[in-house]
């Protein structure tokens, strides 16, 4: 024997409005009789409704709803730090969607930033970097050859001898820098 649609709506909690409207929108299936089934009701409500847009959420109901990928959580909750907003243990239905629509927004942003020619590629940042670097080695590398002479032409001693103790500090110096290892993120 079916409910009545204000009955059902007596005992879904809900306003008999609410009801019609799930009717309408074949949410909630209706008995050829035209009264509701209210085991079938509530199963296809349960299954269509936003767990957002619910006003109360029994525990029964709460428990019936599939688990999110641990993942998934991990990036909500570590969205919601990066934004200063409190993630706790579980994680609510208003926070995934806060975490959606801020990661909506730097997609956004990053999309002007682009569209601007703000934002670099890091393949490319990286290759530039390291063809700077070696044309630094390089010219480095060079320099005691060039700077020997007039070094020992002032000193008064041997050029060669000049240009081997310059080349042996140049070389540690540049071994010391070549520990420096740029990360781009």
């Amino acid at each position: 024997m079916g409910l009545s649609i204000r009955a059902y709506a007596r005992r879904r909690g809900v306003s008999h409005v609410a009801v019609l409207r799930a009717i309408k929108q074949g949410r909630v299936p209706v008995e050829p009789d035209g009264t509701i089934d209210p085991a079938k009701a509530d199963a296809s409500w349960e299954r269509s409704t936003d767990p957002g847009r619910a006003k109360s959420k029994s525990k029964a109901t709460a428990e019936k709803l599939r688990p999110v990928g641990e993942a998934a959580l991990g990036s909500v909750r570590e969205t919601l730090k990066e934004q200063g907003l409190p993630a706790g243990g579980s994680v609510t239905f208003v926070q995934a969607r806060t975490a959606h629509e801020i990661a909506k927004a730097h997609l956004a942003r990053l999309r002007l930033q682009r569209m601007k020619g703000e934002l670099v590629d890091r393949a490319r940042s990286t290759a530039l970097v390291f063809r700077l670097a070696r044309e630094e080695r390089d010219s480095w590398l060079n320099w005691p050859a060039r700077i020997a002479a007039l070094i020992a032409a002032e000193l008064g001693v041997e050029a060669h001898a000049v240009q081997k103790v310059v080349e042996g500090h140049v070389r540690a110096h540049l071994a010391e820098l070549a520990d420096i290892r740029p990360e781009f993120r």
